[in-house]
């Protein structure tokens, strides 16, 4: 969620599964943007990946996030709810396939078409 929020600020396209989670990355993006300002190391993160979005500075524009995130356990916690909420909604399009896990797990398996499987 960070890293797709901090491209997203950055200026670059996010690859995310469907319309739901692209705008919902659109607003977290926003809302943690509003949450920089008067933040002076925040803001520079900013400004430099936005004026040049080079993985470095997305990078670096993302542990700015992280930062502020566990400064603001509500506000970490409401970004969070919207992400999961937006995630359970992607659909996909075309012949593709959305798997949504949430959780913890020791070992999770998500596919699709599986042919001749045996299990036994």
């Amino acid at each position: 969620m960070i890293i797709a929020i901090a491209t997203a600020m950055a200026g670059k396209a996010v690859e995310v599964a469907g319309e739901p989670v692209r705008t919902a990355v659109a607003e977290l993006a926003n809302r943690v943007r509003e949450r920089f300002r008067g933040r002076a190391a925040d803001e520079e993160a900013l400004a430099r990946a936005t004026g040049d979005p080079v993985p470095e500075r997305i990078d670096a524009l993302a542990e700015a996030i992280g930062r502020l995130l566990d400064e603001q356990p509500a506000f970490n916690a409401e970004l969070r709810a919207t992400w999961t909420q937006a995630q359970t909604r992607a659909t996909a399009s075309d012949d593709g396939v959305v798997n949504v896990f949430t959780g913890t797990a020791t070992n999770i398996v998500q596919a699709r078409d599986i042919q001749n499987l045996n299990l036994g």
